[in-house]
C-alpha cells in the first residue's frame, strides 16, 4: 500500500521507518543532528511549502534513508497508515 504525505507526494508504506512530530522531536540533539546531516546528503524533500508539521523517514535505494517534511500531522499520517493495513 501507499501513503499519501501531501501535494502530490505518496510512499510506499514498507519503506516508511519512522513518522515523527516535528515540532517535538526537533528540539533533541540528535534528531537536529540527523535532520543536519540528512539536508548537507540532499536528502530532505519538501512536500509543501506550508508549514511543516512531521517528518517521515524512509528506506531508499542503495540503503541511503530520504526524509519528508510535511504539512500533515504525524497523528493523522499514522492514523492513514493504520487503516491502510487493516483496509
Amino acid at each position: 500500500m501507499y501513503l499519501h504525505l501531501g501535494e502530490n507526494t505518496v510512499v510506499c508504506d514498507k519503506d516508511i521507518i519512522g513518522i515523527f512530530d516535528i515540532e517535538n522531536t526537533s528540539v533533541g540533539k540528535n534528531t537536529k543532528e540527523f535532520l543536519r546531516s540528512s539536508a548537507q546528503k540532499n536528502n530532505i524533500v519538501n512536500v509543501s511549502y506550508e508549514m511543516p508539521k512531521s517528518f517521515i523517514v524512509c528506506s531508499g535505494k542503495n540503503k541511503s534513508e530520504t526524509v519528508y517534511i510535511s504539512q500533515i500531522s504525524a497523528a493523522t499520517l499514522r492514523k492513514r497508515n493504520r487503516l491502510n493495513k487493516i483496509g
